[in-house]
């Protein structure tokens, strides 16, 4: 599919912002006053900020209000809701903390589940796609949650989780990346399904359904050479896992250092999440000859 930069910023930064919120509301790390500040403030600048982004994308921005009404039906429209809640409560339990040096404990609790609910709710949007097979599988929502995690983590200075959650996600990154390569050809969706011909033969595109290029194309075709995707899945990870590890594990774990691995580790999460758009194949691409 295409990878919008929009959507690219959205999903990485928001994530990275609702995860530093998750900690904050466990009381990772212990903070008040003016420090609590400058840490909610890093969070919601992230959480609000990736959000926001997301409306460049749609056709009619103005309309993204439109989105919340749908929550019945829509995991956006879900996802957008559990936002503001989560955001509300944590701007409660972050006034308490900064203004009056008073941690809200059941707040903070509240406010940390909500805030890996809406990462859930992030995940979901693509995972129940279910013309999208590399999407469609369990591993989709474990990558979102895990980003957010292990950026959190990161953010909030909690390295005694974020070295074992830099492993973790560097292997499940490169797990997701093997079940999904095999992930559209499991579905068995081919030409002849995807045309409802396959009982008369085989079936060949004898040319494209269009003479020029639409929405579809647009969106949902995106071609990206074999060779192209494997160099950025190396460079992905190591600057998404490895590097990262070997600074804080070798070099040390400095004010420098940290600071330095969590920029690798961004730049590590906006590479492989180019990829997880740019090989994402929807079922449409049959109908143009992209298999």
């Amino acid at each position: 599919m295409h990878p919008a930069p929009s959507i690219i910023f959205f999903t990485v930064f928001s994530g990275l912002g609702f995860g530093m919120l998750m900690f904050l509301g466990l009381g990772k790390p212990d903070v008040s006053g003016f420090t609590a500040f400058v840490f909610f403030a890093i969070a919601y600048i992230l959480a609000v900020g990736g959000l926001i982004s997301s409306t460049f994308h749609l056709g009619n921005p103005k309309r993204a209000l439109k989105a919340f009404s749908q929550w019945k039906t829509s995991w956006l429209s879900r996802e957008g809701c559990l936002a503001v809640l989560t955001l509300t409560v944590m701007a409660v339990y972050g006034a308490a903390l900064v203004f009056w040096n008073v941690r809200i404990g059941i707040l903070g609790l509240l406010g940390a589940a909500l805030s890996l609910l809406t990462v859930i709710g992030t995940s979901m949007i693509y995972t129940q796609i279910k013309t999208v097979p590399r999407w469609h599988h369990w591993t989709t929502p474990l990558i979102f949650v895990g980003y957010a995690v292990t950026g959190g983590a990161m953010l909030t200075n909690q390295l005694y989780l974020a070295i074992p959650l830099l492993m973790i996600i560097g292997l499940l990154q490169i797990a997701a990346w093997v079940i999904g390569d095999k992930r559209f050809a499991e579905e068995g969706s081919t030409i002849e399904t995807a045309t409802g011909l396959g009982r008369i033969g085989k079936v060949r595109m004898f040319e494209a359904p269009h003479s020029s290029k639409n929405y579809l194309m647009k969106e949902m075709v995106h071609v990206i050479g074999r060779k192209h995707a494997s160099k950025l899945r190396i460079v992905g990870s190591l600057l998404l896992s490895l590097l990262p590890l070997i600074l804080l594990l070798v070099v040390g774990a400095s004010h420098l250092t940290v600071l330095l691995a969590m920029l690798l580790h961004i730049a590590g999460a906006l590479t492989t999440r180019w990829l997880f758009f740019a090989e994402a194949e929807h079922t449409v691409g049959l109908y143009y000859g992209q298999r």
